[in-house]
């Protein structure tokens, strides 16, 4: 019986990293900087999430920073929301990251956002310098 036990509990222990770890993401440039670095981790909920929506990106407001698909770039960008604008009855979100001296080169829309970086007291959770073992692993 004991076997059994502990078996589950092993289970359950790796569903929750397995899950933990989909809610975590690698910052892998400086545009963010300082409120986070390259090789930084940091804490997101998802748009969509096995079925599971943790947050509507509708939703999102000036200073959220999120993960969004960007048209001008082939990985997801993660960026600070400082303008949310009108067009034809279409909302859009200006993008730009902290470090950056212009926003990003396109307007998203909310069908781009697909993560948002959670905070506690105002402040992204971050885990700083672990993600640089990602970015070698990868040769970024």
């Amino acid at each position: 019986m004991t076997d059994y036990k502990e078996i589950i509990s092993y289970i359950v222990i790796l569903a929750v990293v397995l899950i933990a770890a989909q809610h975590l993401n690698v910052v892998v440039s400086g545009s963010m900087e300082p409120v986070f670095y390259r090789g930084d981790i940091v804490a997101v909920e998802k748009a969509d999430f096995l079925g599971i929506h943790e947050f509507d990106p509708s939703d999102v407001r000036v200073g959220d920073i999120v993960v969004y698909d960007a048209t001008w770039y082939n990985e997801p960008v993660i960026h600070r929301v400082i303008n949310i604008t009108q067009i034809n009855g279409t909302t859009y979100y200006m993008i730009k990251g902290d470090h950056n001296s212009h926003p990003d080169p396109y307007y998203a829309t909310a069908d781009q956002i697909n993560e948002r970086v959670l905070t506690w007291d105002g402040h992204p959770i971050v885990i700083p310098y672990i993600g640089n073992i990602s970015l070698w692993l990868r040769g970024l």
